[in-house]
């Protein structure tokens, strides 16, 4: 008996797919492994595009994870919020990762790539932008640049005036009977959050009481982590962009580094971080 043979009738593997699905028709690979079309001769363009194309994946996946996050909180079902929210943030541990294989590109590698993008820019990701609208930074003008493809333009429309996830949050605190100023809880959702002394009030009662409200301090603390890890995924980004293009224009046309370090000085859950000064 062969290797090939006895290896084969030891494990039982199956080796004929012809009448059934195999792993790569489930997953689809010939769609998925045949998307990467290099537009210049260079080796490097490779590595460029696989790395957007699974940042592209993970955003997918951790969309849909908040947005079920935010449904759980919205029907009060904490539980499963805690175990989408920390999902997400393992994912975002993933996407900081990824930036490591990036700066292996170096800047001459990448000025012999940079031509065949075009104004081709992750400025562009309309899923990077829904990301950001569920977690409340909303800006209508991060719309236009999608305003050529209706399906998308819509998908980003609805979602900038829609609640967000903290949005729910605070929703959640009035229903437990925290005192929330309307302004908090009557606004244009279409707008990002202003801080308020009363949601500040809420949680600072929550941290100072967490036994009898535990579920909602977990939620904190959940959210805490996820601001966290993105807050580290928007700073690895600007250290890449800064090593491999310094402080050349963005493709998009933003003004690069500048632009990409405002957006790391973002705050999502203010109020959560103020707490810890007046506890």
């Amino acid at each position: 008996m062969t290797q090939e043979s006895h290896s084969q009738s030891d494990y039982g593997a199956k080796l004929d797919f012809s009448q059934t699905m195999s792993y790569g028709d489930y997953l689809h690979l010939d769609s998925v492994l045949s998307a990467q079309h290099p537009l210049s001769p260079d080796h490097n363009e490779m590595l460029f595009i696989i790395i957007h194309h699974v940042s592209e994946l993970w955003l997918k996946l951790i969309l849909h994870e908040l947005t079920a996050t935010r449904e759980c909180v919205k029907q009060d079902t904490l539980q499963s919020a805690f175990k989408m929210t920390a999902r997400a943030t393992r994912i975002l541990e993933q996407m900081i990762s990824a930036w490591s294989v990036l700066t292996t590109l170096t800047p001459s590698e990448y000025s012999r790539i940079r031509p065949s993008l075009g104004n081709a820019s992750g400025f562009q990701s309309y899923q990077y932008r829904l990301l950001e609208f569920v977690l409340g930074n909303k800006n209508a003008v991060m719309v236009k640049p999608h305003q050529h493809d209706p399906q998308v333009s819509a998908r980003l429309e609805s979602e900038l005036r829609a609640p967000s996830l903290y949005d729910e949050a605070l929703r959640l605190l009035a229903r437990r009977g925290f005192p929330l100023a309307p302004a908090v809880l009557e606004r244009d959702w279409a707008k990002s959050y202003t801080p308020h002394a009363s949601v500040e009030q809420a949680w600072l009662e929550v941290y100072q009481n967490t036994e009898r409200h535990w579920d909602l301090y977990e939620l904190a603390e959940e959210l805490l982590d996820l601001e966290d890890l993105f807050r580290q995924w928007r700073f690895r980004h600007v250290s890449t962009v800064e090593r491999v293009i310094g402080y050349k224009p963005g493709t998009g046309g933003t003004a690069g580094v500048p632009y990409l370090r405002n957006q790391v000085n973002v705050v999502l859950f203010p109020e959560l971080w103020k707490v810890r000064t007046a506890l």
